[in-house]
Order: C-alpha cells, then sequence, then structure tokens
C-alpha cells in the first residue's frame, strides 16, 4: 500500500504540475484568443444554438437519416460531460476553494464556450464516412487538416486509454460506492454483482453501434438533467432566504476576500477552473468526436451545438450541484471532498430517503457517461484500425473494463487518467490554434447566407484551397434529396 501511495503522489504531483503550468494557461490564452477573433461567437450566436439544436437530419434516397442527428449528438457528448465530476467535482471545487471557485467555473465555461465552438466545427469539417453514417474529432482533422497521421494516432491512443477504459471504470466504480453507501451495511459481493450488472447493460448498447448508443443517451440524458433539475430547485426554495447569501459568497469570495477554507486567490482560481474544464472539457478533444457524428448541412452548425453543450454542463448540471451544497449551510473549513459533502447537503435537507434518489441520480449520470466515452474510443479504434476483429475486440474491453472499474480502487487511476487527459488536451489545442482560420471562414460563409434568408448550406467546392475534405460534396448530398411524393 505504501508503494501504491508513493506512485499516487507522483502521479498527482506530475499531473497538477502539467495542468497549472502547460494546459490550462494555453486553454485560457486560446479561450480569449478565439472568443475575440470570433466576435464573442459563444454569446451573440446563443440563439443560434438553440435553433441548430432542432434541426431536421439530412436523409439518404431511401428516406433514412444519413447519420444521427443534430441532437442525438448533443446527448452523447452531454453524456459524456456530464457524470459523477458534476457532483463530486462541484463538492471538491467548493471544498478546496470555497464558494468563490465557483465562479472561475462559470467564467471558464463561458471562456472555452468559444474553443468548444471551434473545435467541434472542425469535426465536422473533417469528418468522413461510414457504416453508420459519419464519425470523425481531433485524429481526423489532424490527418485531413494538418496532414499528419502520427499526431492522429497519437491523439487517438491517448483518447482511448482517457475515456473508454480509465474513466468509464471510474464511472462504475462511483455506481457501486454510492450503492454501497446508501444500503449502509452492504454484502461484500455487493461489488461484483454491480460489475456484472453494469458489464451486461453496457454491453446490450454499445454492440449496437452509435444509432442505438444515441437513441439511448437521447432519452437518458434529458430525463437525468430534468430529475436532477427538480431535486436542486427543491432544496434552493426550502432554503430560499439563504440564496441572496449563496450569490453573494461566490463572487466575493472569488477574490479571496472573506474566505472560509483558508485557500489562497491562486488556490481559489485554479481550483475553479480545473474542475470546470475537467467537468465541461470545452478543448479538450473530446467533444468533436460526438460532434462529428450528426448529419448538418454545415460544420458551424454543430460548433453551436457543442457550444451549448458546455453551457448545459457547467451553467446547469454544476450551477444545480453549487447551489445545493451553498444553501444548505456546509461548514466548509472542515467539509469532506467529493461526492460527500453534495450527499450531506441533499440528506440534511430532505432526510435519509433521499439517498436513494441520490443514487439513481449519479446510477443516470455515471452510466451516461460510460457510453458517451465508449463512443469516443470507438471513433478512435476506427481511426487506427477499419478492421472488424480490432472493433470487437475494442469492444470487448471496454466491457471488461466497466467490470474491473466497480471492484477496483479509484484513486491512482483518477490520477493517472487526469495526467493523460492533460497530454490529450496539449495535443488538440496545438491543432486547433494552427486551423482556426478555417472556423473563421465558416463562419463568414454561415452568416452570409443567414442574412441572405437561407438556411446555411456548405459544399466542399466554397473552400476549394482546403484539401483533405471528404465529405460535403454537393448540396443536394448535404441537405439530402428532394423526395417527390407519388402520384395518387
Amino acid at each position: 500500500m505504501d508503494v501504491l501511495g508513493s506512485i499516487n503522489d507522483v502521479v498527482l504531483g506530475a499531473g497538477d504540475k502539467l495542468w497549472t503550468w502547460a494546459v490550462l494557461p494555453i486553454l485560457i490564452v486560446l479561450g480569449l484568443y478565439f472568443t475575440l477573433r470570433s466576435g464573442v461567437v459563444q454569446l451573440r450566436w446563443l440563439p443560434e444554438m438553440f435553433r441548430t439544436l432542432t434541426d431536421k437530419t439530412p436523409t439518404r434516397e431511401d428516406g433514412t437519416p444519413q447519420s444521427v442527428s443534430a441532437f442525438q449528438a448533443f446527448t452523447i457528448s452531454a453524456a459524456s460531460r456530464v457524470g459523477v465530476g458534476n457532483i463530486a467535482g462541484v463538492g471538491t471545487a467548493i471544498a478546496i476553494g470555497g464558494p468563490g471557485a465557483i465562479f472561475w467555473m462559470w467564467t471558464m465555461a463561458f471562456i472555452g464556450g468559444a474553443s468548444s465552438f471551434v473545435e467541434s466545427t472542425l469535426g465536422q469539417l473533417f469528418k468522413v464516412k461510414d457504416a453508420s453514417g459519419f464519425r470523425g474529432g481531433p485524429a481526423y482533422y489532424m490527418l485531413h487538416g494538418l496532414k499528419s497521421k502520427w499526431m492522429g494516432t497519437l491523439f487517438a491512443g491517448i483518447l482511448i486509454v482517457c475515456f473508454p477504459f480509465a474513466f468509464s471504470s471510474l464511472q462504475a466504480n462511483t455506481i457501486q460506492a454510492t450503492l454501497s453507501s446508501s444500503l449502509g451495511d452492504a454484502p461484500g459481493w455487493l461489488p461484483v454483482a454491480v460489475g456484472l450488472l453494469l458489464a451486461a447493460l453496457t454491453a446490450l448498447v454499445v454492440f449496437g453501434g452509435v444509432r442505438r448508443i444515441a437513441s439511448v443517451t437521447q432519452a437518458v440524458v434529458p430525463a437525468m438533467a430534468l430529475i436532477y433539475l427538480l431535486l436542486g430547485l427543491v432544496i434552493v426554495f426550502l432554503n430560499l432566504e439563504q440564496l441572496p447569501a449563496v450569490f453573494a459568497s461566490i463572487y466575493t469570495q472569488a477574490f479571496g476576500l472573506n474566505e472560509v477554507v483558508g485557500a489562497t486567490f491562486g488556490m481559489i482560481l485554479m481550483t475553479g477552473i480545473k474542475r470546470g474544464m475537467f467537468s465541461n472539457e470545452a478543448g479538450l478533444g473530446s467533444a468533436p468526436n460526438a460532434g462529428a457524428s450528426a448529419a448538418v448541412t454545415h460544420p458551424v452548425k454543430q460548433g453551436l451545438v457543442q457550444t451549448l453543450g458546455v453551457y448545459f454542463d457547467t451553467f446547469l448540471v454544476c450551477s444545480i450541484t453549487a447551489f445545493i451544497i451553498l444553501v444548505s449551510g456546509p461548514d466548509l473549513a472542515n467539509a469532506t471532498r467529493g461526492i460527500g459533502l453534495t450527499q450531506e447537503a441533499i440528506v440534511g435537507t430532505l432526510g435519509p430517503w433521499s439517498n436513494v434518489l441520490l443514487s439513481v441520480i449519479i446510477f443516470l449520470l455515471a452510466f451516461s457517461s460510460i457510453l458517451g466515452n465508449y463512443y469516443y474510443g470507438e471513433s478512435n479504434i476506427e481511426f487506427i484500425s477499419g478492421s472488424p476483429r480490432v472493433l470487437l475486440g475494442y469492444r470487448v474491453l471496454a466491457v471488461l473494463a466497466i467490470f474491473v472499474g466497480s471492484i477496483a480502487s479509484a484513486d491512482l487511476i483518477w490520477n493517472t487518467a487526469d495526467g493523460i487527459m492533460g497530454l490529450m488536451a496539449l495535443v488538440n489545442l496545438i491543432a486547433i490554434a494552427l486551423l482556426s482560420g478555417l472556423v473563421f471562414r465558416l463562419m463568414r460563409d454561415y452568416t452570409r447566407q443567414r442574412r441572405a434568408g437561407r438556411d446555411p448550406v456548405f459544399t466542399r467546392d466554397l473552400m476549394p484551397d482546403v484539401s483533405g475534405i471528404t465529405c460535403w460534396e454537393d448540396e443536394a448530398t448535404v441537405t439530402g434529396p428532394v423526395r417527390v411524393p407519388p402520384a395518387r
């Protein structure tokens, strides 16, 4: 145990340095640059985000959808983004940095919205066709946009280790741990039983491909958000008199004024930014894998939809957790980190029965994340190898990781995955910085068509100087054939 503890400390220290001195500064600088260069697209085009979310999906000649819809791609990415980190991560941020950390979490979500727009638009521009419809992501725009296969392969390998294996196994571990806590004196065989059940449920979904994943997340994500939103609103309503003080503490303590947890301004700032980025993943290179799967008529549309996904994660789900904790008046000077702080706030307000409801919510959060993480891995496995045997082997290992995660110790895997995700982010940030000029050209084209009263349609002849665009052949293909109804 001492050896594992020492390894864990080394991994944690290395990961923290990577994020503090490399990833976060680049994320902030690029996010600000994209914000200014795009004319604050993440705010200015907010109404357009909601309009494109419900866009009609282009069809094939037989009338079937070309791929998953814009909304389904949104739910796949939201499924991965919105996980136990929205409960445990926010609790940890408040325990370390106090209420002020939430201000910086909100700030970084707004800045990161521009980075999310850039990376997801690129994911759409350089997507490729497959048997299920479309796939793409950073590995694909590194290959087709930067002509760098080694860079794409490096990114794909890092993502596969990080998301479908490490993070998904940890989501499974959280489901098992929460269920055991809710039952009190849980039997020793419970982790194995939970692991087998989760592995079986995961296999039923993922062996059906992206369309089955999309259909499940389309149902689970809105239900999950609604249940958690209602729970948060009830707790806030029961503590309504505390709400003005909560907002005041978030804003005043953001700059270290009247700090209750003994954190310095630097710690408050870094805690809020880091926890927020781990949660909404803006600029890290994960969401474009989902965004590229959508059938839309212009790449900018998924850039807008995935920006909305950042807001959904942070301004809605993370904020609900923050308000649940803060209106309950916790003792932050002696607060436990992680999910325990949120659990104490819920049970303290609603009573012991709410432990069961929290377990259901955590199951939905974690299981939907498992599905989203799996899809990210599948898209990148197909980038590395198109062999059906390789894909089958990946599916088996991904399901096995769910079972192992349910019975394993989590700390070392969490810290290792955090460090690996930092490397993944660095590779992606370099790529989107180099390719961002294409996104701003696409924005100008989108704006021109909207001003002309058109629903924007992109075809690759609008960028004749850009090679590597394999889809977007012509308008008829992009929008889907016009189907004339048979004569009566």
